[in-house]
């Protein structure tokens, strides 16, 4: 049994359900074929946020801890459906944390070990780099990487994307591979660089974990169950006891009337692949059944360093629209800078947020069509005037947003308040990184002609991160983490497993899907060993 279908399960799904083993995947969440994401505000706001107590079944899940904000995925194909499609691997010399808040200690794993394992996520996964045919016409590329270099940065890295690219001389958006290659049996489409990636992509054009390991997966026999969303665990008879709620006939839209009933399965082997919140939320909330798991459970907890940042009020408009939502990065020894953007629909609620300029302008013209007609004058053009509030090149075309992430100092620590999730993080402790990471984007922000603009969390003594890690790290022993390295078999509980990103006993640094599915590929070696399979 797996329960979560990120970069976690779906790459146990395929490796155990490809070797025979009956396997059942239980993700929470809908699927999502091309097509159905929402694009409006009303239908995000309908439509696509997570939170089924009150009828809500979308894929944006966001957290709000002190000092600490998170945005995940529910859906089929996890954080997947919502990431930047970057694939890139751990440094090698990152797999030793230098300051942390039990002391210095290396990986229990190394950069060796999880290379073949790279290989063979790499081969399901595809990412190529962003094809130079196409970065004349992306401006944000052209105006980032002029940037990186004017201030220094010479450790220019490829960004290779899980992402179907048109050919040189095709038209973004022709038609690839057939229907019947994937679950949804739904046609893809190259990608037509619309910025949509992370907010799920309408055509296919991204590899996500859909289209690959679990397309696969299913058609080795997986019993994929979506809508299916775990609530309690515990050992028993040799194996697991699992309650979960099914949300197949929930009326979306509106409250249940009543909680949904529990239901109940057996599994010889649990795998838990809900995430860097929600496997640590379910290990916590069962620990009664669990009474001699590691004391660390919950601890080296981070964000892996995710920031956001904005140059402001730079020469050239970066139209962040064109393109995928990352196409570039530099490193340095601390953290990882990329470029991003967005859909023209974030732009148009972007101009809106301008509503003081734009009714500014409004009144403008309003006493110009007063004043012409109390003269007399017949002139009826107003496109100039009516271009003054369809966009303002210092606002939206004159920024352009950046990614930062990197070795952030594993210190938080979940536990449960109430019942629910909670995290103690202190943003006081983590500010000197931050610091350093923000003074790379003013740098970029100088080389643009503008300035960096905090965003509104910064002045809050606050961040959000997409890639929460840690809470059930890796460790050599019971006393040094909660999991085993070589099947990510929990200490003290046989066929219970963990493969998310909650098993990092740190930051990767890198955009850490690659790694997650890495290790999840390692973790099935070993449990494949086990059952004779390997």
């Amino acid at each position: 049994m797996i329960v979560g279908s990120g970069f976690g399960g779906s790459v146990m799904a395929h490796r155990l359900a490809g070797a025979g083993l009956h396997t059942c995947l239980l993700e929470r969440g809908k699927a999502w074929p091309p097509g159905s994401f929402p694009r409006s505000p009303l239908a995000l706001q309908q439509e696509g946020l997570w939170d089924p107590s009150e009828g809500k079944h979308g894929y944006f899940d966001v957290w709000s801890f002190r000092g600490l904000g998170a945005l995940v995925s529910s859906g089929l194909g996890g954080g997947s459906l919502i990431y930047a499609n970057v694939i890139l691997p751990k440094d090698d010399w990152s797999f030793v944390e230098e300051t942390v808040v039990d002391g210095p200690r290396a990986w229990p794993v190394t950069r060796a070990d999880l290379d073949p394992h790279y290989e063979a996520v790499r081969e399901m996964l595809r990412p190529v780099a962003y094809p130079d045919h196409l970065v004349a016409t992306t401006p944000k590329t052209v105006a980032f990487r002029s940037a990186a270099a004017g201030a220094g940065f010479e450790e220019v890295v490829p960004t290779p994307l899980a992402v179907t690219f048109p050919d040189p001389g095709e038209e973004p958006g022709a038609p690839f591979g057939s229907p019947a290659d994937n679950l949804h049996n739904s046609q893809r489409y190259t990608c037509r660089l619309v910025g949509e990636c992370d907010a799920g992509c309408n055509y296919g054009s991204k590899n996500s974990l859909d289209f690959n390991y679990l397309s696969a997966a299913k058609k080795s026999g997986l019993d994929l169950r979506c809508r299916h969303e775990v609530k309690a665990f515990e050992p028993h008879d040799g194996g697991y006891r699992i309650e979960y709620v099914d949300y197949t006939d929930a009326a979306e839209g509106r409250p249940p009337a009543v909680p949904p009933e529990r239901k109940t399965m057996h599994a010889r082997r649990l795998i838990l692949s809900a995430g860097a919140l929600g496997t640590p939320y379910l290990l916590l909330a069962n620990r009664s059944a669990l009474p001699t798991i590691s004391h660390r459970l919950g601890t080296r907890f981070s964000g892996n360093g995710d920031f956001l940042a904005f140059a402001k009020g730079i020469r050239d408009p970066a139209d962040q629209t064109r393109g995928p939502v990352i196409t570039t990065a530099f490193r340095t020894p601390t953290y990882y800078m990329e470029d991003a953007g967005y859909g023209a629909f974030v732009a148009w609620i972007g101009e809106m947020l301008q509503m003081p300029r734009l009714a500014w302008a409004a009144k403008g013209i309003g006493l110009k069509l007063l004043w012409r007609w109390l003269s007399g004058n017949q002139e009826r053009n107003l496109s100039y005037d009516l271009s003054q509030l369809l966009g303002d090149p210092r606002t939206i075309a004159g920024s352009l947003v950046m990614l930062g992430m990197g070795r952030e100092e594993p210190q938080g620590r979940l536990s449960l308040r109430d019942g629910r999730l909670d995290v103690t993080w202190s943003f006081r402790r983590a500010r000197p990184y931050f610091q350093i990471l923000r003074e790379g984007a003013a740098e970029i922000a100088e080389q643009l002609g503008g300035r960096l603009e905090d965003n509104i969390l910064w002045r809050l003594n606050a961040v959000m991160t997409v890639h929460p890690l840690g809470g059930c790290p890796l460790g050599r022993t019971v006393d040094e983490g909660v999991v085993d390295p070589q099947r990510g078999e929990v200490f003290n509980y046989p066929g219970l497993h963990v493969a998310d990103g909650s098993v990092m006993p740190g930051p990767v640094g890198a955009n850490p899907s690659f790694t997650i599915a890495a290790l999840a590929d390692r973790f099935a070696d070993g449990i494949l060993a086990a059952e004779g399979l390997r």
